[in-house]
């Protein structure tokens, strides 16, 4: 998973561009009929807003709906209209906040919902402008297949899946935890404001492990994760289970460490002390 600092710059907004005397030019009209000349030369049944953006959703998506100030994972092609391709990240995915990429991204995106896929066609003045940036001549149209990554969808399946797998008698909660109570303890029950000691080993849903120690915690420190705040609480001291939390209430949609965006992490853990 890439973060947005690893992206290719072409989906940040511009923070520097060359002056090549046209930087007060209005590509508008020459940009509109290129839009509309590719689309009825590749048949595209495109819809269009009042900014100049065109879009084509092949499918909504069933997951969140998105906001302009949302964390997204996009998979994604950039191209011109003649096919050139200048920009492509479609093996991985890269995760960003829409405040801070090109108006026609901010504008178009929140047309789907997490897991939907489309087109969209955006023209200079709600890109990179009358500037030549990255490789992008100034005045360009750019087009873009995107694909939104729907984690909430991806985790939960593999979840089940990896509980199918493994033969696992697990429970879950509305937020999307998933938990296997393996001793329930005879001690007291934490709270979200109690500190305690645990033992613990987490891993992947291949087995890779990817830490492995004790601790103490307070729970209701903002930087415990919310599966582990949810979680504990099911359990009484001196009990051991198993967490599995989706990326949502676990390392969330980013890289952290050596724990990948939108990992589903597995953690088994003994309760030893509640304080």
């Amino acid at each position: 998973m890439k973060s947005v600092c690893m992206a290719l710059l072409v989906v940040l907004f511009v923070s520097c561009s060359s002056d090549d005397g046209n930087s007060n030019k209005d590509y508008s009209l020459e940009n509109q009929e290129e839009i509309l000349s590719y689309i009825a030369t590749n048949n595209i049944d495109a819809e269009s807003t009042e900014s100049g953006l065109y879009y084509v959703i092949d499918e909504v998506g069933e997951g969140d709906a998105i906001t302009v100030t949302s964390d997204v994972t996009v998979k994604y092609k950039g191209y011109f209209t003649d096919g050139t391709v200048f920009d492509e990240n479609t093996e991985s995915a890269v995760s960003f906040n829409l405040q801070g990429v090109i108006e026609g991204w901010q504008e178009g995106i929140p047309m789907f919902n997490e897991g939907g896929s489309g087109l969209l066609i955006i023209p200079a003045h709600l890109a990179y402008g009358s500037n030549s940036y990255g490789g992008i001549p100034a005045g360009s149209v750019l087009v873009f297949e995107i694909e939104i990554i729907d984690y909430n969808a991806i985790n939960n399946q593999e979840i089940e899946d990896y509980i199918a797998e493994n033969d696992l008698n697990a429970m879950s909660t509305a937020s999307g935890l998933y938990y296997v109570i393996e001793e329930q303890g005879e001690g007291v029950r934490p709270t979200s404001t109690s500190t305690v000691t645990v033992n613990y080993e987490g891993y992947f849903t291949d087995g890779e492990i990817f830490a492995e120690r004790s601790a103490n915690l307070n729970l209701e420190i903002e930087d415990i994760l919310e599966g582990w705040q949810e979680g504990l609480q099911l359990l009484n001291e001196g009990g051991t289970m198993k967490l599995l939390i989706p990326s949502a209430l676990g390392y969330g949609r980013y890289d952290y460490s050596v724990i990948p965006g939108g990992s589903v992490t597995i953690f088994d853990i003994e309760l030893v002390d509640v304080n």
